[in-house]
């Protein structure tokens, strides 16, 4: 089990922020993180949402219908999150 779902339970929420620490510079799409994680497209979009209210994500338009998602490096809060991830992965593992 994954440090992190040993700490914090498995959640749709938690598997997408994994997800997104671990391609943390690359922008993806919600089908992208739906088939990496296992979600649905509908589960992956519902729970990214918070994640960009509160400006962990960044969310950019490409063209009139399709989105793409990235870790906002310049928020602090995002980097708090991922030096959390990598300790707690470094000390459970």
């Amino acid at each position: 089990m994954d440090p992190m779902e040993k700490i914090f339970g498995k959640t749709a929420q938690m598997t997408v922020l994994k997800n997104l620490i671990e391609h943390q510079n690359e922008s993806t799409y919600l089908s992208g993180i739906a088939e990496e994680t296992g979600l649905s497209h509908s589960s992956v979009s519902r729970v990214i949402t918070p994640l960009i209210e509160s400006g962990i994500v960044i969310e950019k338009p490409l063209g009139k219908q399709i989105r793409t998602f990235q870790l906002n490096m310049d928020s602090e809060a995002t980097r708090l999150i991922i030096d959390f991830y990598n300790k707690i992965n470094q000390i459970l593992e």
